[in-house]
């Protein structure tokens, strides 16, 4: 019995050692994950920590320090330093809107101006927090070209070669290159479309160059350069007139050879929504046009007055021939005659005539219309 009890207390003690052992295990491999774990976390939190300073680091430095180019940033008053931070992102002047916000904030800067500012994606955060702060604007333009509205695409031709010193129709040629024209849709895809090249139209490019004066800021700017500057002008106009185009149905190709027509017809003294009102009635009458600056187009010439034998010219842009719209603009048009196109005056006129003194008259009928004609024009 006693050797029976002897081995019974040296199995317990067995058992109870071998449970020591086993927590001892346990212990040691608890320690361990939490090693691991904690190792983890600060290998985690190092990366993330190295990975947003390369970011903000990154997101400090200028956006392209190669690229140059002037871009205008419109400051309103009143704007907060999110309202800024956010404008300054969009116009690809800075990187990161957040991270510009937090060092405005972090160095306590205030005190930013509103107005127009000319800045570039070369430029440093700091001297772009300068020149707003100190109402700074940047250097003056170094080539400024101007075009007035009404000009056609051969003489917008003319001003730029005369300001760039190259042959008119050297220019006028590239202008209207099938390889330039492409490399000008593939940048502008939804104001350069299809329609430009309708097999109908004379040239591609002709009243989608804005009429405004640019400003460049190098010596002597490619033909590429200018241009792209004309349509992004255009394309920005007319996003004011998206929803109007979309109501009324309209795509750009539509509307800007709707608002050129209404532009060579127009004078100073002209209400250029009545002209508009006349074209609209005549569509709608299923009454060609009959407006004499298509036909001038058609024929390639510039002339004060158009006469009969001129109207018997063959071409898809002769609105006395062909009812409707010409296949494209004719000339560029200002925004005046572009809300005009769009918003035209409501009235029953079918008829104008522009007198000689430059007053223009309407007529509801073609009678009237020819009394007219004849006290003013017929005479003269």
């Amino acid at each position: 019995m006693k050797m029976d009890e002897k081995d019974h207390n040296l199995s317990k003690k067995e058992h109870i050692q071998m449970k020591l052992l086993e927590r001892q295990g346990e212990a040691r491999l608890v320690r361990k994950i939490i090693l691991i774990t904690i190792a983890s976390l600060i290998l985690l939190i190092g990366i993330v920590g190295l990975v947003g300073f390369l970011y903000i680091n990154s997101a400090m430095k200028p956006v392209d320090p190669d690229d140059d180019t002037i871009k205008k940033v419109k400051i309103p008053i009143g704007s907060s330093v999110n309202g800024i931070s956010t404008l300054l992102e969009e116009q690809g002047i800075i990187k990161d809107a957040r991270v510009f916000k937090y060092y405005i904030k972090f160095r306590n800067e205030s005190g930013f101006q509103a107005g127009e500012y000319k800045l570039s994606p070369s430029m440093p955060i700091e001297d772009i927090v300068t020149s707003i702060k100190t109402g700074k604007l940047m250097k003056e333009a170094a080539f400024k070209i101007t075009i007035p509205e009404g000009k056609q695409l051969v003489q917008i031709a003319d001003i730029i070669a005369e300001k760039t010193d190259q042959e008119p129709k050297k220019v006028f040629e590239e202008l209207n290159d099938k390889k330039f024209v492409k490399s000008m849709q593939k940048q502008f895809p939804e104001l350069l479309t299809s329609e430009i090249e309708n097999e109908k139209v004379l040239y591609p490019l002709e009243g989608y160059l804005f009429p405004a004066t640019y400003d460049f800021y190098e010596e002597k700017p490619n033909l590429d350069s200018i241009v792209t500057e004309m349509l992004k002008k255009t394309e920005e106009t007319l996003q004011a007139y998206e929803s109007q185009m979309e109501k009324d149905d309209y795509s750009v190709h539509e509307m800007l050879t709707f608002a050129s027509l209404v532009e060579e017809e127009a004078t100073a003294q002209v209400d250029r929504g009545k002209i508009a009102s006349v074209f609209y009635n005549r569509i709608k009458e299923d009454m060609p046009l009959q407006t004499d600056p298509t036909v001038l187009y058609a024929k390639g010439s510039h002339k004060s007055r158009v006469y009969y034998k001129d109207l018997e010219v063959k071409s898809p842009y002769n609105t006395y021939k062909n009812k409707g719209l010409p296949p494209g603009p004719i000339a560029n048009a200002g925004a005046t005659s572009i809300e005009a196109a769009l918003k035209p005056e409501k009235t029953d006129f079918l008829y104008f005539l522009a007198t000689p003194e430059g007053e223009v008259l309407y007529s509801k009928n073609l009678d009237e219309h020819n009394t007219k004609k004849a006290e003013h024009i017929s005479n003269k």
